[in-house]
């Protein structure tokens, strides 16, 4: 039975498939540990959701060649190498319901491999002078780590106000979406001004992406991240950021004090959970998730309509309506 991403995948189902022959060539290696645990990596793959905004964004913009493969390439190299080193950080051994890299090999391993995943990228762009993909993909990894170290930071002190909120997520986040959709424009040649349309236009994606992924934490249905995980690991996201500033100055201590000192008990979580439900902070929260929607899809009908331009359409409306 075909799933609604085939639907979506359809005008590039052939470039995607292509590319997964080339992406796995590009992950060959010598040395036969690196190699092992690249099949393991190759075969836990996600949806593949970032190749396929490439192409898609390609292929709206212009005529796919083989420079939006190693655009893909380069992209899905770099979330990759961000994934691995990111379970590193957060101490985690599962992905996707499968052992990370780190729980199976240890830490000093899995940088390496997310070292070697990272370089891998680069040296592909070099090698085919693809120098405008390039400087596109590092600063999404300038951007993306950035965001990561300033969440860790405001973690710290729960002091994090929406527009600090808002600067995390667009570059823990949306960067890496932005940085898909004008590798996609600028591998088919597209003017300056297109590139930097595409990029606006998967940064709003992103945004949505990610509010829509901190709003699952205060779900009821089951979903693949846990309940309360944002809550548990301190992290301050919209819903809470709203109902914390429409709180009393009482209430604000005492809530904040559950996430600092008390997240590890269900309870307690479940609490915070309720305030937030209370607040309208869920409400709040899936308004702006909204705004970002609506914003990316008036500046993708802006472009030249093609089955191409529909199916990157219908890939935001999945992203933003997907149920985990």
């Amino acid at each position: 039975m075909s799933s609604p991403l085939d639907k979506i995948k359809a005008p590039v189902a052939k470039e995607m498939d292509e590319f997964e022959s080339k992406f796995r060539a590009s992950m060959k290696t010598r040395v036969l540990l690196l190699d092992k645990i690249m099949s393991y990596i190759v075969k836990r793959k996600g949806k593949q959701m970032r190749p396929l905004f490439v192409f898609l964004s390609a292929g709206t913009c212009g005529i796919i060649n083989e420079s939006t493969y190693r655009g893909a390439s380069l992209i899905e190299l770099v979330h990759t190498a961000s994934l691995v080193h990111d379970d590193v950080v957060d101490n985690s051994n599962y992905r996707r319901g499968f052992f990370s890299v780190n729980a199976l090999w240890k830490n000093k391993i899995a940088v390496l491999v997310g070292d070697f995943l990272l370089t891998r990228g680069l040296f592909l762009a070099l090698e085919h002078k693809d120098y405008d993909l390039l400087s596109i993909c590092t600063d999404a990894v300038k951007q993306m780590s950035e965001g990561e170290l300033m969440q860790m930071e405001k973690a710290r002190h729960l002091d994090i106000t929406e527009e600090i909120y808002y600067d995390i997520i667009r570059q823990k986040t949306a960067s890496l979406i932005s940085s898909c959709c004008s590798i996609g424009a600028s591998s088919v040649g597209s003017p300056k001004e297109t590139v930097d349309k595409m990029k606006l236009f998967g940064e709003k994606v992103g945004m949505a992406f990610q509010i829509k992924d901190d709003l699952f934490d205060y779900g009821d249905e089951e979903i693949g991240k846990p309940l309360g995980i944002d809550i548990k690991e301190k992290k301050m996201t919209l819903p809470l950021i709203y109902a914390l500033s429409k709180a009393s100055w009482l209430e604000k201590r005492r809530i904040i004090r559950l996430v600092k000192n008390e997240s590890e008990k269900p309870k307690k979580v479940q609490e915070v959970i309720e305030f937030v439900k209370k607040s309208g902070g869920i409400e709040y929260a899936k308004k702006a998730m909204d705004r970002y929607y609506r914003e990316s899809l008036d500046l993708l009908a802006e472009f030249t309509d093609s089955d191409y331009r529909t199916s990157l359409r219908e890939l935001v409306q999945f992203t933003i309506e997907r149920k985990n």
